[in-house]
């Protein structure tokens, strides 16, 4: 693989918008806590664990081109990390990397949207720097995420504070430059906006791009974030470990599975390396599976 093709996964048209996905590189994760209660010789069929059980998995951005706009959707990890996580998690921290080579100024972009804010999903909206402050990574961007994520994330509790790191979002809070969500959804700008699909997290946010084909129709695309982190997880029963209200994830899966499928929605996965986008189709069984876009 080629370093251009390692640090951008994919280039592609979505309607009038110009979508590509780059990347923070790649981390590991327990597979069993990716996968919750489903069997390890049942989800080991779809993608391998090493000899300390962790599968690979992406950290996808997408980044849209509306023509009036440069929307950033998830940041990664980050460089915050410390020495013994990423020993551990093996991340690359390849973001300034990958906006690069695909010619893409971290001055340029004008808008960020964080689906929540897990430490994997918002690291680079802030860089650590060699005096131990940070300074916003996209310094003339209005960054976006739910208040309710925010408020979560000060609990502190003892369930996933781990994935709540303040340097991550709080600064940009404090200086206004993150506008905070309320409600179940909201436009961000012109072709782009979010709506909840809770479970992960109590307001974890779907990012929906929405824009004209040259015939006309409208063509759409999803970025569903960890409700579905993978093409692995298409199935609504196949939930992770991490999440917090399973059973309404499970509830949620559905509920966006049958808008995708028949609405033929380009899906985009936040931690699927190898299948950053695809369409979702059943199967013979009746089974959500993933058809890769040309």
């Amino acid at each position: 693989m080629d370093d251009e093709s390692r640090l951008v996964r994919t280039r592609r048209a979505i309607g009038d918008f110009e979508l590509t996905i780059c990347s923070d590189g790649t981390y590991l994760l327990d597979g069993g806590a990716m996968f919750g209660v489903v069997p390890k010789p049942l989800w080991e069929k779809r993608i391998r664990a090493d000899d300390a059980n962790r599968i690979r998995l992406g950290l996808n951005t997408a980044v849209v081109r509306t023509g009036q706009h440069t929307v950033l959707i998830e940041t990664g990890i980050g460089n915050k990390q410390s020495a013994k996580m990423r020993e551990l998690q093996g991340n690359q921290e390849l973001l300034p990397d990958s906006l690069a080579a695909a010619g893409i100024r971290p001055e340029e972009v004008d808008v960020v949207i964080n689906t929540h804010l897990h430490f994997d999903h918002c690291g680079w909206n802030t860089t650590l720097l060699a005096d131990g402050s940070v300074k916003p990574t996209f310094p003339n961007a209005r960054y976006f995420a739910h208040a309710g994520e925010v408020d979560h994330g000060h609990l502190q509790l003892d369930r996933d504070k781990v994935s709540y790191l303040s340097p991550n979002y709080d600064p940009l809070v404090d200086s206004g430059q993150m506008a905070l969500i309320e409600g179940d959804s909201a436009e961000i700008v012109p072709g782009v906006s979010v709506e909840c699909f809770p479970g992960h997290t109590a307001q974890m946010m779907a990012v929906h791009i929405e824009s004209r084909s040259l015939s006309g129709s409208s063509v759409r695309a999803c970025y569903i974030g960890d409700l579905i982190p993978t093409s692995h997880h298409l199935d609504p029963s196949w939930v992770m470990a991490y999440d917090l209200d399973p059973v309404r994830t499970i509830a949620e899966k559905k509920r966006f599975l049958a808008r995708a499928i028949p609405e033929k929605w380009d899906v985009l996965f936040t931690h699927d390396h190898e299948t950053p986008v695809a369409r979702i189709e059943m199967n013979e069984k009746g089974k959500p599976v993933a058809r890769v876009l040309g």
